[in-house]
Formats: structure tokens, sequence, C-alpha cells
């Protein structure tokens, strides 16, 4: 018996390959506050909002110029990713057949980001996947971001879904802890922690959405 109602989407990471964009917009708009950032530390921060990611950097390094709004910052580097995004960004591999097979199975079908909604738009309009999903939440408007599971709810919320009959598919540590701390299933595709023993916790872990048809087929719709 299947054990589904809905598949939740991550977006960054999973449905586009953004995170090496959010890195050069990163990159370059806390270059300009002072602040030299490796891709190793950006990616400790991967899953979060982008104001959490402000916030974080400025506690434990911050900036000289203390007067620059965090608030301020953090939309330069929203404008930067949209930017990029619209003009080069790129799906990862098996997104069209892994939504395709979720639609086939007449499964309901959400992205629930920590992006905030305007780069969420400029990915799925890019991708040419703005009409796939009729739910789209972002952490944005949430009181907390992931790891808290308030975009996940919401997300369930909206589609008329119980949280522990939905698969969420996610590629950072943090996603995945958001997932699961909504009782909800959960799959990743992790890229660049896929060595990070805390992945353990998901119910599966694939090397690209190639394998996600066949996975959801045997493992929760047979």
């Amino acid at each position: 018996m299947r054990s589904l109602d809905a598949v939740i989407f991550d977006m960054d990471g999973v449905l586009i390959d953004s995170e090496p964009i959010w890195q050069e917009a990163e990159r370059l708009r806390f270059g300009e506050v002072g602040l030299d950032l490796d891709v190793a530390e950006m990616v400790t921060t991967m899953g979060l909002r982008v104001d959490e990611v402000v916030a974080h950097w400025y506690a434990r390094r911050p900036w000289p110029d203390a007067g620059i709004d965090h608030a301020v910052l953090a939309g330069r580097i929203v404008d930067t990713v949209v930017d990029l995004v619209s003009t080069g960004g790129e799906p990862l591999p098996g997104v069209a057949d892994a939504v395709a097979a979720s639609a086939k199975w007449g499964l309901g079908l959400a992205v629930a980001s920590s992006s905030p909604s305007r780069v969420i738009a400029a990915a799925l309009q890019r991708l040419g996947l703005a009409d796939r999903f009729p739910v789209v939440c972002s952490a944005q408007h949430e009181p907390y971001g992931k790891p808290h599971p308030a975009v996940f709810l919401s997300a369930a919320a909206q589609l008329g879904v119980a949280p522990t009959r939905c698969l969420v598919v996610e590629d950072s540590v943090h996603g995945m802890v958001a997932a699961l701390a909504a009782r909800m299933h959960c799959v990743v595709v992790p890229d660049p922690e896929r060595s990070n023993p805390r992945f353990a916790a998901a119910d599966h872990v694939l090397d690209s959405l190639e394998g996600f048809p066949a996975l959801l087929e045997e493992h929760y719709l047979a």
C-alpha cells in the first residue's frame, strides 16, 4: 500500500544547480564589506535563509563597517543570485523525470525552500517548471528557517496532506533535519557534503535525481 500523498522538493541544489551561484554571490557581496569566505566555510551555511547567513557570519567574524544594514547586505546577495539564476541557472540531472514521475502517480507537488520568493520564482521560470508546482513555500515567510520544520509544515498544510504522508527531497543537512523534525520521509541528494555522516539519518541517499523515479515506485508506492 502506498505510503505517500505528496512530494516536497527543496530547490537549491535539488532542482537547480544554484549552490555555486549562491557561493559566488556571497563571495562578491561579503567581499564588499571586507569578509573573505572560502567554499568550505560557505558550505556550512547551506540550507539557511540568507538573513540567517548574514547574521551567522557577522556574529563570528564581524566586518569593520557595522553601519551596513544586514537587510541591505542580504538584499544585495539576493539581487545577485536572481541575476545569475535568470541568466545561467541549469537543472540538475534527473529533475524533469523526478517531477514527472511524482505527477504520474498523482502525488501532490510542492517546493519548500530557504530561498526568498523571488529567487524561487526566477529559478522555476528558468527551468520551465513554474506551472508544475501548485504549492511554493519560502522560509522567508516563516518565523524560523531550516533546520526548523516550519516551511515543510506550511507546504503540507497548503497541499492538504498530513506531514507523515509527505516525502521531502533535500541536499543539505539543515534541510534534512527540518524534514525529519516535520515527521516526513526524507531522501537526500547531497553535494558537496556527501561524506557527512549525518546523512545516515535520511531514509535514502541518492547520487542524483536520476534514481528517484525507481526509488519512489519501489519504496513508497508499491
